[in-house]
């Protein structure tokens, strides 16, 4: 038996797998965000810890005969938290979170600094772990001057787990201290922040075994005490690893807090200036790119809040086909955008509003306004010479079939949605496990899903969205303009 444990954003996801790849169970549970501060996103991670052993638990109460034959963990978790701990590695502050966007002014100053994106092969974003460390440094420094290591989350987890401070490949390379290309840490980058090697955990391959699982912990569980714990990866990369994404043009559209358009890589390719992520994936010689925007179905999320209904009834609002362009514009910056224009300060805006604006209108043009952010990663993407003919359609955004037939179209590619099951990060941690158990070729157990539907662009519809993409593309300049 395999686990996967999925760190994700809103709660923790334990997906347990047998030995031919098939789920015999999973747990989820949920934690909190706390916003303390326009900008600010941070978590407890003790809650984290509290998650992992409501999940066991549960699966062990459900399946306590697989869970005893458990031999392998993987691990996968949001990107670019910077969880601070001290020298006895307890925690020094709230971890911030991927879509905090106070360290605006640090990561300008480090993205100025001409190594940062040679040697990292991205721009230094404001979410990305190195400013926030740096926004430590400068407004805390008390704590900073604590500082032993600096984990990401997945990491504090594995440290709980294994009692060892060490992350991986692909999530790393999300810090900005990482040489992407080679795989390591870069002794540069990391002194013009004023940090060093020995506060930075032990590198390995996602799939390759970063500790065996604590004694006491393999006594709760009821497991061998030879548990390994592999490397696993960022979110984005294990979930490319559920559904079989690392060979050049396999590609995934993912629809879920957060927007994710996704290209594996077989070189490492970057180009720092489109906005465009290059990451090491989570197996070996491999990378990927992406574009990201930071609200997806958080747009939904919220706009049902503020109009006192839920997602579900809002997008069953819509027809599940296509009609044309809406006479309403969103622009989905609710927390600053990231590809492509690198601006925490951006917040988001409906334009042409009017009186017959009602709730089916607002959510027409949020789904809009997603899917031509969205765009605006493709582009960005076809910037870098990467090509993608068609993509996965995975995320709780995909169960829409109206905002799918909009985001074919809109990207005017065909959406392939996988068979029914779960093929998100815990699978794709699940898989890492699996592979640094048995030493398998990744290829023979990263398969790609069947594919029960594919959603075409609407070609007589292209024209229309493509107009309506033109002007949403003049909409940020004039936004930004005046606030």
């Amino acid at each position: 038996m395999y686990l996967g444990l999925d760190l994700g954003t809103s709660g923790l996801r334990a997906l347990l797998v047998d030995g031919d790849g098939g789920i015999v169970g999973a747990s989820d549970h949920a934690y909190p965000v706390s916003h303390p501060h326009s900008g600010w996103s941070e978590q407890d991670p003790a809650d984290w810890i509290r998650a992992c052993q409501v999940t066991v638990s549960e699966l062990k109460r459900l399946y306590p005969a697989q869970i005893a034959s458990l031999r392998a963990i993987g691990l996968s978790g949001q990107m670019h938290g910077a969880t601070l701990v001290g020298d006895r590695d307890q925690v020094l502050r709230p971890c911030m979170l991927w879509n905090d966007t106070r360290a605006a002014d640090q990561a300008a100053h480090l993205d100025a600094l001409p190594d940062f994106r040679r040697v990292s092969g991205n721009i230094v974003f404001p979410g990305f772990t190195a400013p926030k460390v740096a926004w430590v440094a400068d407004t805390e420094p008390k704590v900073f001057a604590q500082i032993t290591k600096v984990l990401l989350p997945k990491d504090y987890l594995r440290l709980w787990l294994t009692g060892d401070h060490v992350s991986d490949m692909s999530d790393s390379a999300g810090t900005s201290w990482m040489d992407v290309g080679a795989r390591d840490w870069s002794d540069a980058l990391l002194t013009q922040s004023g940090m060093r090697r020995d506060q930075m955990p032990r590198l390995v391959e996602g799939s390759a075994p970063s500790g065996t699982l604590r004694a006491t912990l393999a006594a709760e569980w009821g497991v061998s005490p030879s548990v390994t714990v592999v490397g696993g990866g960022g979110d984005n990369a294990a979930s490319a690893c559920g559904v079989g994404c690392f060979a050049e043009g396999d590609g995934f559209v993912s629809l879920g807090t957060s927007g994710v358009l996704l290209a594996a890589k077989t070189d490492f390719a970057p180009s720092p200036a489109t906005a465009v992520h290059t990451f090491c994936h989570a197996i070996p010689d491999t990378w990927y790119q992406m574009g990201v925007i930071l609200a997806a179905t958080d747009c939904l999320n919220w706009l049902a809040t503020q109009t006192g209904s839920d997602p579900a009834h809002l997008a069953g609002l819509l027809p599940e086909r296509l009609g044309g362009p809406g006479t309403v514009s969103f622009l989905p910056y609710l927390s600053g955008e990231r590809t492509p224009h690198n601006d925490a300060a951006i917040r988001g805006a409906f334009l042409g509003l009017g009186v017959d604006s009602d709730r089916t209108a607002l959510t027409r043009a949020v789904m809009e306004g997603v899917a031509f952010a969205l765009r605006d990663n493709l582009e960005a993407l076809k910037a870098t010479g990467t090509q993608l003919n068609r993509v996965l359609a995975i995320g709780g955004g995909s169960n829409s079939p109206y905002w799918l037939e909009l985001i074919a179209t809109v990207l005017d590619l065909p959406l392939d949605l996988p068979e029914a099951g779960d093929f998100g990060a815990a699978l794709g941690a699940a898989r890492l496990a699996m592979v640094g158990d048995t030493g398998a070729a990744p290829s023979d157990i990263m398969t790609r899903p069947a594919v029960v539907q594919t959603v075409t662009p609407r070609v007589d519809l292209r024209d229309a969205y493509d107009g309506a993409y033109a002007r949403f593309r003049t909409l940020y300049p004039a936004i930004k303009a005046i606030t």
